[in-house]
């Protein structure tokens, strides 16, 4: 039998005198006509406490990419969709609705999205805004390093896929989300605002109101309580700080400079090249543009900002063509070792390729510092974290926002399993359920792309290699290149190797 938890708000009076007794030292402004908090079909929530503190059963404070996919993907289970969801966030796009017009210029902070991610956007109906906005497929990407020797190609057809990933700007996906929450019936409800306090209180008595849930102090003053609190606010997550988890991790001597470029022709390959100071990527978002990820020291992104406009064109072309080193060659030592493997894969046959040439800068430049962060534990009693609040990895392989929607798609999964059985959203044993799958999932993505970072860090003969033999070994060992491709794309669960 299903139990709604949604209905244990309308408590009995009993249960809003204890909670009334323990927020007695709140002062609540009164909700009035011109402040009170509507549903985004124009009515107005009714799920406010005698004293006017609003109750929700889940609050995802941060309205981002990741907070807004946990809440489509819970309004579109039969068994959550009845559960009463608050966004807390101040950001005026999740209001403003809309699409994005071509006309509009492109946003140089983009997602490359794995077919993982895409079949998830998909079944929670946000991949059909998407695909009405600027955005591009791409099916082959390159890969390979400065110094000539390591090199390899992909192709979706080496694992059997139609495509590798697609380029979405952040903005296109964060519209389509929107638009998709709008279209949701379900009892959601955005607070304009930011979390400026918590308190998570010890269980007491079973009975007591109290015991089921967490109280937010928002910045604008007004008070609401919910049975689960959802940190969905980025890497520098305030629900992180307040609830007390801890976290390891480290700045990596590196800032990424991003920027949208414009080509002669269209782009349809996905593009990485690793320099000395760390990769560049090009990767195309629609029509004749792409975009660069190209990460280096915090001086070299000072002075690559403080180019002009053409000079920055020319810096991006020359690394990503013979810029600090040699193409490579088909016909090297390494290559003749591993041209012995029998191999099947189509991207053999496709010899190396000089990237499009970029013709102008077709949006601004922008900096940010790089971090590897992990929290030791991604859930408490009452509270959990998602995304960049519980983990931030390098960009080399563009898997954040595709780590963040896959802990969006299992924690919707385990709420949903445990509102079918009666079990309290914010219980920590359930809670638990998620940490157990996504924790060991994001750690490994995050130990893998450290492990690529720091085995670029070092420029000797050895080291280049061992790095070149990976290359390689990616390129011409069918089986192997078949898992790196499963595993990026986000179908293959861990990087386990097999032979078929």
């Amino acid at each position: 039998m299903y139990r709604v938890i949604g209905g244990k708000v309308n408590a009995d009076v009993s249960q809003l005198r204890g909670l009334r007794r323990f927020f007695c030292n709140v002062t609540a402004p009164e909700v009035s006509a011109s402040n009170s908090y509507m549903h985004s079909n124009g009515n107005k929530v009714e799920n406010q406490s005698a004293n006017g503190i609003q109750q929700y059963d889940i609050a995802i404070v941060g309205g981002g990419m990741v907070g807004m996919a946990l809440a489509c993907s819970l309004a579109s289970s039969a068994l959550t969709k009845k559960l009463s969801v608050a966004i807390i966030d101040d950001n005026p796009a999740l209001t403003s609705g809309g699409w994005i017009s071509k006309e509009e210029p492109p946003d140089p902070r983009v997602s490359t999205i794995t077919p993982a991610s895409i079949s998830f956007l998909k079944n929670i109906g946000a991949w059909k805004y998407v695909e009405k906005q600027r955005h591009a497929y791409f099916d082959k990407m390159q890969v390979w390093d400065y110094t000539g020797l390591g090199y390899t190609r992909y192709n979706a057809r080496d694992a059997n896929k139609e495509v590798l990933g697609c380029v979405v700007e952040n903005k296109v996906l964060q519209r389509s989300l929107s638009l998709c929450i709008q279209e949701k019936d379900f009892q959601k409800t955005v607070l304009p605002s930011r979390l400026a306090s918590m308190a998570l209180q010890s269980s007491m008595s079973s009975t007591e109101m109290d015991s089921q849930l967490a109280k937010l102090e928002l910045a604008d003053g007004s008070n609401v309580v919910a049975k689960l609190v959802v940190g969905a606010d980025g890497g520098r997550s305030r629900v992180r700080e307040l609830a007390g988890f801890s976290s390891s991790g480290r700045k990596y001597p590196q800032n990424a400079i991003i920027c949208t470029v414009e080509h002669s022709l269209p782009n349809y390959c996905a593009w990485q090249r690793f320099l000395p100071a760390g990769p560049i990527a090009l990767l195309p978002v629609g029509e004749n543009f792409s975009n660069i990820v190209w990460t280096m020291s915090p001086k070299e992104t000072s002075e690559c900002k403080a180019m002009s406009e053409d000079d920055f064109v020319k810096a991006v072309n020359h690394a990503l063509d013979n810029g600090f080193g040699p193409h490579p060659q088909s016909n090297s030592s390494i290559d003749k070792i591993f041209s012995s493997f029998k191999s099947d894969s189509v991207s053999l046959n496709e010899s190396f390729e000089v990237p499009p040439k970029a013709v102008k800068l077709a949006s601004e430049r922008m900096v940010f510092p790089l971090s590897l962060v992990h929290t030791d534990t991604y859930a408490k009693s009452r509270v959990v974290l998602i995304g960049d609040a519980a983990h931030t990895v390098h960009p080399l392989a563009g898997q954040g926002v595709n780590l963040g929607f896959g802990d969006a798609s299992v924690l919707s999964k385990v709420i949903s399993d445990g509102t079918a059985v009666g079990i309290d959203i914010g219980q920590l044993s359930l809670l638990r359920k998620y940490e157990a799958e996504r924790k060991p999932a994001n750690f490994m993505m995050a130990t893998i792309l450290d492990g690529v970072q720091k085995a670029y860090s070092f420029d000797l003969g050895p080291f280049n290699a061992v790095r070149a033999a990976a290359f390689h070994g990616a390129q011409y060992i069918s089986p192997l290149k078949k898992n790196i491709i499963l595993y990026a794309s986000g179908e293959q669960r861990l990087p386990f190797f097999s032979w078929n």
